[in-house]
């Protein structure tokens, strides 16, 4: 293979990864598209003079199919009335995960690899909340384990804490295809699930993670650049939790400049974790 074909490979099989191909369903490829042979069989040659042939009766031609999908999700307005009714129920994070294992009403659950539930401490006073999970979390089953939470990890510690000291989970539990963004049914869907997490958590301080969870979770249409850095009031309807939104990891990898604001931030919630009183907005 030359250098050039080489290259090529490379740049397809990235294509394949970020469109959400990373597993073969078998060893040949299948023409899903072409036309199947409907020609009839030979006839068999008469045995004797006069006699019409009889042709032998064929089975009927089998065609190669897509295999059938594990499940089909309902309407999304009967399914977001079912994750409530679900959530309501759960009376702990065990109980709420296995729910979510056995929920079919959000058509993700059936294009991913498994449950991206939550990972950390659930006794934890600082709770992290980001949108989805990608292609590694896909793997592992676990929340930002791949180069963003390799990040998080950095920025957790930057305050004097360790993965295991806090408590990490995502709005939507499934991966999205080819981790496109979750549609808003979807995450309206998933919703339920993730308020109840926070409500059985119970942190003293909620980190949303950027903007998709930010302006789902505190309930705000302003961007990331806006809302970064202040001070929300999250209600789970038996307390009041002190709030803030940040940059999302990823986006600090692609934009190194705003980390010394993410640090900032981070700072803020250092403080409101040691009970200082934490100023309304940490941006400068």
């Amino acid at each position: 293979m030359t250098s050039d074909q080489a290259t090529t490979v490379r740049e397809l099989l990235t294509f394949y990864l970020e469109a959400g191909v990373d597993c073969a369903l078998g060893d040949e490829p299948i023409d899903r598209l072409s036309t199947p042979d409907l020609t009839p069989p030979d006839r068999p040659a008469a045995a004797e003079a006069g006699t019409a042939p009889v042709a032998a009766r064929q089975p009927p031609r089998q065609t190669a199919t897509a295999a059938p999908r594990a499940g089909i999700a309902p309407p999304p307005d009967i399914a977001i009335e079912s994750a409530r009714e679900a959530a309501r129920t759960a009376p702990s994070l065990d109980a709420l995960r296995a729910l979510l294992e056995s929920f079919e009403g959000c058509a993700l659950k059936f294009t991913a690899s498994r449950l991206v539930f939550a990972d950390g401490n659930p006794q934890a006073r600082l709770m992290f909340v980001g949108e989805a999970p990608g292609r590694d979390e896909d793997i592992e089953g676990l929340p930002f384990v791949g180069r963003s939470g390799q990040l998080l990890n950095r920025m957790i510690g930057a305050i004097g804490l360790k993965r295991s000291d806090v408590y990490i989970a995502n709005v939507i539990p499934w991966r999205p295809p080819g981790n496109r963004t979750p549609t808003p049914q979807e995450t309206q869907i998933c919703l339920p699930f993730i308020r109840r997490q926070i409500e059985l958590v119970n942190p003293d301080v909620l980190v949303t993670l950027g903007n998709p969870s930010t302006q789902t979770l505190l309930q705000t249409r302003e961007g990331i650049m806006r809302t970064r850095g202040k001070w929300f009031d999250y209600d789970t309807g038996m307390r009041t939790i002190r709030a803030m939104a940040t940059f999302h990891p990823a986006y600090l990898l692609r934009s190194p400049s705003y980390k010394r604001m993410a640090w900032l931030d981070l700072c803020a919630v250092a403080g409101a974790l040691e009970d200082k009183t934490p100023e309304q907005s940490a941006s400068t």
